[in-house]
């Protein structure tokens, strides 16, 4: 491992780590192994379980807690998916009374698999609109769900108020974790800007023999996302770049079904013909729904459903990454001014919204098969990709 840093510099992360990092953290741990825990809005709390998995047991347990018949979270994109509304914004907090079952929630998270024949006249519905509720707890269960890289469905009870005024001993007593709604709205941009330079190496490609990967975590262990330096970057010109989100099944199993394996080799080899530039390597499979959810949509595709249809069907938006870790990432190597490798014109903006400056966008595409054809129709028509 080397820690020659003679061809640039990085700055160091002056932001401390706020405890928030690490209640959410050990939040999305919890729920990711089918554990409960409570998030406390501005006026209520709820306790909180994945829907995907869930049991009858798991379902009696947050019964018992909150002394009422659990609700099943959903996105209002999915809500609208099963027929129950026309809306596609917010959350959809359904109350299934007496007759819900741990399969019937299943059912109605999970696209893949039998569908349930509810009627919306059947339910009790509520809608939390973010704009008029910013404050509401629901939002805040899926946005960890979203963290957790599970299916943006909970099953959630609203804990009695009595017990807000002693919210936190009453969790330690039954072994609960409570982390703050505030805290989960504010963990992607926490973590973005709490990125540190852990450690780098010289790593000779194929395409590249003078390569350095460079890693970068925030303090609470949370995603690592790598800058790989190819050759020799001149900070005080725009340097060439591209913004890569991690493909396990395009990179490393060269996927047919995306071009991701392409792009990813192209631009080390067009960044190294260059002289030099910055591949950023993101921790945003699927575009941000991770890599089961990822397959999950793949399964979808295969009934007919283009790539934005599966996302949405699972209840996700089409697209769910952000771009304020690679901005962050830029900042810390000093790099102020960019041509980006990109035909998606959201890069762009997303990179000047953050303070970088876009002098070029440098047009990246390859060659389509016919696994891929579909999909990569999809981008440009639908997606907004250019050619």
């Amino acid at each position: 491992m080397s820690n020659n840093k003679s061809n640039y510099k990085t700055k160091k992360s002056v932001t401390l780590l706020p405890s928030m990092l690490q209640s959410v953290e050990r939040a999305i741990a919890d729920l990711r192994r089918g554990s409960i825990v409570i998030i406390a809005g501005n006026e209520h709390a709820l306790l909180v379980q994945s829907a995907e998995g869930l049991t009858r047991e798991a379902l009696a347990k947050i019964s018992a807690l909150s002394k009422e018949n659990p609700s099943l979270l959903i996105t209002a994109r999915r809500a609208s998916i099963l027929g129950l509304m026309n809306d596609s914004k917010g959350a959809v907090r359904i109350s299934l009374g007496d007759e819900i079952t741990a399969e019937l929630v299943r059912m109605m998270a999970d696209p893949n698999g039998p569908q349930p024949q509810i009627g919306p006249s059947a339910l009790s519905i509520a809608r939390i609109d973010p704009d008029t509720a910013p404050g509401s707890a629901e939002l805040g269960a899926i946005e960890i769900a979203k963290l957790s890289r599970l299916l943006p469905a909970t099953v959630v009870a609203t804990i009695p108020n009595e017990r807000l005024s002693y919210l936190s001993s009453w969790a330690e007593s039954e072994a609960l974790l409570a982390v703050e709604l505030e805290d989960i709205r504010l963990y992607r941009t926490s973590e973005a800007r709490t990125l540190q330079n852990v450690c780098e190496a010289e790593v000779p490609l194929t395409e590249s023999e003078t390569t350095k990967i460079i890693a970068f975590r925030p303090p609470d262990g949370g995603r690592e996302h790598l800058a790989i330096v190819i050759g020799k970057i001149e900070t005080d010109q725009a340097v060439l770049i591209r913004i890569h989100s991690e493909c396990f099944t395009g990179d490393l199993l060269a996927s047919l079904r995306c071009d991701c394996g392409d792009q990813l080799r192209g631009a080390v080899a067009e960044i190294n013909k260059a002289g030099g530039g910055v591949l950023l390597y993101m921790a945003q499979e699927g575009r941000g729904i991770g890599l089961v959810n990822k397959l999950r949509a793949y399964e979808l595709q295969d009934k007919g459903f283009d790539t934005l249809d599966a996302n949405e069907q699972l209840g996700f938006d089409y697209d769910e990454r952000i771009y304020q870790p690679a901005a962050e990432i830029l900042n810390q190597l000093e790099i102020s001014k960019v041509k980006i490798m990109t035909n998606n014109p959201q890069k762009v903006s997303a990179l000047e919204e953050e303070g970088i400056e876009v002098c070029e966008r440098v047009t990246h595409s390859f060659p389509s098969n016919r696994h891929n054809e579909r999909y990569i129709a999809t981008k440009q028509g639908r997606g907004g990709h250019l050619s």
